[in-house]
């Protein structure tokens, strides 16, 4: 109930997009992106589906702790937030509790913090759906 009220992000103007529904979202658009490359490539495109579907769940598990909550029930940036984006945060929280490194790679090179590391099949599929829904958040949020 706590993560219900959360907005996917404070940087796409008016959206009514939950920090959920973009977790959700994102985990289907991998596994259906998985799905077509199993299709058209077979074994030549090695997706390891469970630390896809591992990594695409966890990769905003650190957002919630960069934002506060406000008077009016809304949440802002906190201090935690200006000073440490969610990929460290969620990273941080992965090693705590033993995630594979795979699964960390996913959490860490995600965002734009990842541009200059090379990055993993899964890490490239789950990068592109999470800034498919960022990017149609933000055209949606701007059209109200």
């Amino acid at each position: 109930s706590e993560l219900e009220p959360i907005p996917f992000t404070l940087l796409a103007g008016d959206t009514s997009m939950t920090f959920l529904q973009h977790v959700r979202a994102c985990c289907r658009m991998c596994i259906a992106v998985a799905g077509v490359l199993k299709e058209m490539w077979g074994d030549k495109m090695p997706i390891h589906r469970d630390h896809l579907i591992a990594g695409s769940l966890l990769a905003d598990v650190g957002k919630p702790i960069e934002f506060v909550k406000v008077e009016g029930g809304g949440v802002a940036k906190g201090t935690r937030g200006e000073h440490l984006r969610h990929p460290f945060s969620g990273v941080g929280l992965c090693w705590k509790h033993g995630l594979p490194d795979e699964v960390m790679h996913i959490v860490a090179t995600h965002s734009k913090e990842g541009d200059p590391w090379p990055r993993t099949p899964e890490s490239l599929v789950f990068h592109h759906c999470d800034f498919i829904d960022f990017d149609i958040a933000c055209a949606l949020g701007k059209k109200k």
